[in-house]
């Protein structure tokens, strides 16, 4: 007997907390979408009015400043729930997702799911946890991105892919160099030099199918350590 598609949201975080009732009513109510690799799931400024359900796939989030700079925030693998802080705070979309490949996901009415909040006392905690927690982790990715050289920060970003489920030893791109460099905070010239030097160590590899939009991780103890340059790793 096939498994009920409401079930599938057990497996987002933002929405461990519901009961079942909920889950059900949310899939019943949510809209289904999907995207190619290369669409865009939603557009910086957009009205936040659905939260994003990402069920299947990855998608990447970027913003472009006043000046014209591109910024590139990471990727999120299936599932989990996008732009959050859009939704609660019903501003507008905060970022430009776009889909990196295929990409199945339920649009849940915003009104739908703060109704939810405001109904369970224990919905409200469970998401202000994780929030919180998000917004921790941020924080120390932003202090390592500011401290750390361009070779420990490619490790920590090729181990922190390696660590999403169905990477299959492998770690997809965020479109290109350009776009890495731009995720990393450095330019795509570091990035490349970078790159060159964790391939020459043997420390990664091209796609075993020839796919250029992957980097296959050979050694992720060595990568480990270069992500860590204080601890032993050249890091340089």
């Amino acid at each position: 007997m096939p498994t009920p598609g409401w079930r599938r949201l057990q497996d987002v975080p933002l929405l461990a907390a519901l009961r079942e009732p909920d889950l059900r009513r949310l899939w019943d109510t949510s809209i289904p979408r999907h995207y190619d690799a290369g669409e865009t799931l939603r557009g910086q400024g957009a009205p936040a009015d659905h939260l994003l359900v990402l069920l299947d796939g990855t998608a990447s989030a970027s913003a472009t400043t006043a000046g014209g700079r591109v910024v590139r925030f990471g990727t999120w693998a299936g599932p989990c729930a996008l732009d959050k802080v859009a939704l609660l705070d019903g501003a507008r979309h905060t970022a430009t997702f776009t889909a990196l490949t295929p990409c199945a996901v339920r649009a849940v009415p915003r009104a739908r799911f703060t109704a939810l909040l405001d109904d369970s006392a224990a919905v409200r905690a469970h998401v202000l946890r994780l929030l919180a927690a998000q917004a921790r982790a941020q924080q120390e990715r932003l202090t390592d991105t500011a401290a750390l050289p361009c070779e420990a920060r490619l490790a920590s970003w090729l181990l922190d892919g390696l660590s999403q489920d169905g990477t299959d030893g492998h770690v997809p791109l965020p479109g290109g160099q350009r776009e890495l460099a731009d995720l990393l905070g450095v330019t795509r010239v570091t990035v490349n030099r970078a790159l060159s030097r964790l391939r020459r160590d043997g420390l990664i590899g091209p796609a075993e199918n020839g796919d250029g939009g992957r980097i296959r991780v050979l050694a992720p103890e060595l990568l480990a350590l270069r992500a860590a340059p204080d601890t032993g790793g050249p890091g340089r």
